[in-house]
């Protein structure tokens, strides 16, 4: 890649007239030595898993192999198209959309690691509210996950997006920048302001432990996933606005990669800390323990 930060990557869209998308299907392609054409065919089948997951987990109400989990993607489906959210009706679908692609993840379903399982609604949930939203076709979703990958690209090589190795704020962080950076674009944002998004949206989650009920990717992953879509559009919106991160976004990874590195064993995935040393955390690591690997 001609890019190693996001800085550098602004930059290059602002001196080849490109939006973020539209540089990184040349570079993916020039990378893998494949034509744009095919790069972007590899993508959209990759949304189109991204689109059947939001679906399996809203109409099959999948239960995770523990059965801790499943079934509240549809609650929430159901509250936000017969209530009145208080988040309004297109977030409190994006948020059910979140859910219903990480209970499919944790029920063992196919899903798309977006950077990681345990953060994959987040995306999904996002796009796929929004394409609902605005009429969009696939192809300007396609065009959103070149983007969001390029951002994930720069995270990836300055800072964490792996639990075990900084947390909660990598996976789940790394995904909501990714997602309101790439929203942004979507929405006819500029490289900046999109850049501008994943700052807003990361210094909302630096910190952020990973503490895994049982060590399974549900508890509290299903709903920070849920969660995380609602900031993501909200990042997004404070970045149209004319909202700026006034610390660079490239200084905000490297925050992320100071506190990661500075982050207590017990709450970097190892579940030995935050929620899943809870005296319910722990009785329920105790009862899986007693049922065994069949669950």
């Amino acid at each position: 890649m001609r890019f190693s930060s996001l800085l550098e990557l602004g930059r290059l869209c602002e001196e080849e007239s490109m939006s973020i998308g539209q540089l990184m299907i040349l570079e993916q392609a020039r990378e893998a030595e494949q034509s744009s054409e095919i790069i972007f065919e590899q993508m959209a089948g990759y949304y189109g898993v991204m689109k059947e997951a939001v679906q399996k987990g809203l109409t099959d109400n999948p239960r995770s192999r523990s059965g801790l989990t499943g079934g509240d993607a549809s609650r929430m489906k159901a509250y936000a198209d017969h209530e009145v959210p208080s988040l309004g009706v297109v977030a409190a679908r994006a948020l059910s959309y979140a859910l219903a692609v990480s209970e499919v993840n944790a029920s063992m379903g196919r899903i798309i690691a977006t950077p990681t399982a345990g953060s994959c609604g987040i995306i999904p949930g996002v796009f796929v509210s929004m394409q609902e939203r605005f009429g969009w076709d696939d192809e300007v979703l396609v065009h959103g996950l070149f983007a969001a990958g390029a951002i994930g690209y720069v995270i990836a090589n300055n800072s964490f997006i792996s639990g075990a190795e900084g947390g909660c704020q990598a996976e789940v962080g790394s995904a909501i920048g990714m997602a309101a950076g790439a929203l942004t674009e979507m929405r006819g944002g500029t490289p900046d302001q999109a850049i501008h998004a994943v700052g807003l949206a990361l210094k909302n989650c630096l910190g952020l432990i990973c503490d895994p009920v049982a060590g399974l990717v549900e508890i509290p992953c299903i709903v920070r996933n849920g969660f995380g879509a609602v900031t993501a559009l909200a990042a997004a919106d404070m970045a149209l606005a004319g909202v700026t991160s006034v610390i660079p976004s490239d200084e905000v990874i490297g925050v992320m990669l100071e506190v990661g590195s500075h982050m207590p064993e017990g709450h970097r995935e190892t579940a030995k800390g935050g929620l899943a040393q809870t005296p319910t955390g722990r009785k329920i690591m105790k009862e899986l323990d007693r049922k065994g690997p069949s669950t």
